[in-house]
This record gives C-alpha cells, structure tokens and sequence, in this order.
C-alpha cells in the first residue's frame, strides 16, 4: 500500500466492544438455562417429594443403627410366663397300645376314662362318635361363666323369658321364679347340682346378654380347646338339636380344663349347696349333686369321685360325665353315654374306676 493504514477504531474501543459482545453472549447463555431450569423445575419437585417419602417410609420400617446395634433386653420370667400362658392350650389325650377296647360287657354304649396325668385313654367304647351331650352341656356353660364372671356377689333377676323356655322345653330347674334376685354364686351350683336350665340360662344371660351370644362364646371355648372339629353347641343347657353334638372323648376334655379351675372344681364337686333366703323362697332351697351322692358309698377301689355332671334326653340316653382320685392323687376322668337308666350309668362308671383306674 502506498500510505499508511489508520485502524478506524482505537484498541479501548475494540476491547470495549468485545467486552459488551461477551456479556451479552453471557446473558444469552443465563437466560437459556432459566429457560430450561422453569422446564425441569416440575420434574425435580416431584422427585425431592418422593426422596422425602421414601425416607420416612424407610425411617419408620428400619431402627435407626444404634438402636439396632443395642441388645433386646430378655423377657423377664413373669414376662414369659405370661406370654406362654397366653397361647392357646390343645387338650387331648392318646391311645396306646394298652387302650382297653371295651365291648357288650359295659351296658353303656359309649364310653372313655383318661388318665389325667399321663394324657393316655385307658380304657373307651366308640368314644370318638357323635352324641347328644345333653345336660353334660352344662359344664361348658359353667366354665365358660366361670371365666368371664368377675363378681359373685353381684345379682341376676329372673325373667318371664327364662321361666317360660324351660317350661316349653320341659327342662330340668332349680325352680327359681320370675321377680327372684339371686347370687351369679348360686347361678354356678344351680347350673350344675340340679342342673337348672333357669339358672344356666340366667348366667348365660348375666354374661353375655342373651342366650345366642353366650353360645358364641362356649363355641369360641371348643375351638381354644381344640375340639371344634367335632364338637358343636346350639345352647346353654343341653336341649336336643341335630347341630347341638360331640363325643364322649370330646366332654372328657371340657370336664378336664373345667376340673383345672379353681371355681369349677368347687362347684361341681359339691354334694349340696344351701341357698340364701329370698322373698320368694323364705327358707332357702337345698341343691344336691344326686351323682356325687349315690356313687359315694360304691365300691370304686380307691378312687374317690370329685366332680360329676350328668345328663338325659330321649336322643342320647342317660349320660354322665365326672372326675375321681385316687389315694395318691392322681385323677381320671370318666364319661359315659346311652345307658338304660340313671342308676346304669352310676354303676358304668363304678365298674370303670375299680378296673381301670385302680
């Protein structure tokens, strides 16, 4: 070139100029990634939120690790106790190879005696067929009672109800009249010395409000047992139902767990039981357990009898269920049913007891 070459602009001026192209370059750059951040922005919410969840879900499912790290203390004995206490308990009993079979020799037509102690049948009769509890019903009605009742001073007053469904079903009765306000206490012995239908019904009634409710309860006893496989209970007194059975293995474990409380034991080993005066009997009444007291003067050995209850309807015979001891202390349980006569099945468990429980 023939002249020199001036630049147009000075160098501030270029530096300056591409300082401001920087910056808006720079802008631009911000401006898009706002753009994109408010465009994720959503996504990243619902996730942070989710995160947080799951955390807590987590914090909840897990102890935290020095908690986790830290030795369960044990149980303590009474603890244990407790809890052992609280798992159902299955009542049964076996046969062995020594399981007497019995035959036409006991006029009974069904039967088994159980060795209490060793859990072992010694001797049975078609003891796992269906029958007709009749009145046996009632102890279950008395353990079930027994187990939920926590006053026996507390008072029940007949009702027109319950007189009138034992006259219709023609029942057994302590002869308690409508209005009459006795003891539960004398509820539990009429239920079973007798074997009153007022007065079971009345404790059925005390308990659980109604008849059908307490049955719910005698049935939820069969399965806590572990019997609900064969047995089944329509009522609280023993009335005859095609769904109203069991077996006379099935009334020996009823008669077992009632024979383990203490308030059972009482009552059903009761010879008489004097009631308290009321306006309507003035003089009280005198209850008697007829089994207790016909069998005592018979010749089972050494066992004596601590606990019966007996039973009768058309269906099933005359039926007995009870509990003796020997010298020792060791129990057995008897029971028996369809004999001819009341006395039969008195003197079927006479036979049982001195031959196999001696």
């Amino acid at each position: 070139m023939d002249g020199e070459y001036t630049p147009a602009l000075t160098e501030e001026e270029r530096a300056a100029r591409r300082k401001a192209r920087m910056e808006a370059r720079k802008k631009k750059q911000q401006a898009r990634r706002r753009r994109q951040l408010l465009q994720l922005f959503p996504f990243f919410l619902l996730l942070i939120l989710l995160l947080v969840l799951l955390t807590a879900w987590a914090s909840k499912r897990e102890p935290r690790q020095e908690e986790a790290a830290k030795p369960q203390p044990q149980a303590e004995p009474m603890e244990a106790a407790i809890q052992e206490s609280e798992a159902p308990v299955v009542y049964t009993a076996s046969e062995t190879a020594d399981t007497v079979q019995l035959g036409e020799e006991l006029p009974s037509a069904y039967a088994v005696v159980v060795d209490v102690e060793s859990g072992t049948i010694l001797a049975e009769k078609d003891a796992r067929t269906l029958i007709s509890p009749a009145s046996m019903t009632k102890v279950l009605t008395l353990l079930v009672a027994a187990e939920h009742v926590t006053d026996l001073d507390d008072t029940f007053t007949m009702t027109i109800d319950i007189t009138d469904y034992c006259y219709v079903n023609d029942c057994s009765v302590v002869g308690l009249e409508v209005g009459e306000t006795v003891s539960v206490r004398e509820l539990l012995y009429g239920t079973i010395l007798p074997s009153g239908a007022d007065a079971a019904l009345g404790l059925a009634v005390y308990v659980a409000g109604s008849q059908e409710a307490f049955v719910v309860l005698m049935n939820e006893k069969l399965e806590e047992l572990g019997l609900s496989e064969t047995a089944h209970f329509t009522n609280c007194v023993g009335l005859y139902d095609q769904a109203h059975y069991c077996t006379v293995y099935d009334m020996a474990m009823i008669l077992k767990a009632a024979m383990e409380n203490e308030l059972c034991r009482e009552v059903l080993n009761a010879r008489t039981y004097e009631t308290a005066p009321t306006p309507e009997h003035p003089e009280g009444q005198v209850l008697s357990n007829w089994f207790l007291r016909r069998i005592e003067d018979k010749d089972t050995g050494s066992i004596e009898v601590i606990g019966a209850k007996t039973g009768y309807v058309a269906q099933s015979g005359n039926c007995a269920a009870s509990c003796g001891r020997d010298a020792e202390g060791r129990e057995y349980i008897c029971v028996t049913g369809n004999a001819y006569s009341s006395w039969r099945a008195i003197y079927d468990h006479v036979d049982l007891y001195s031959k196999y429980c001696n």
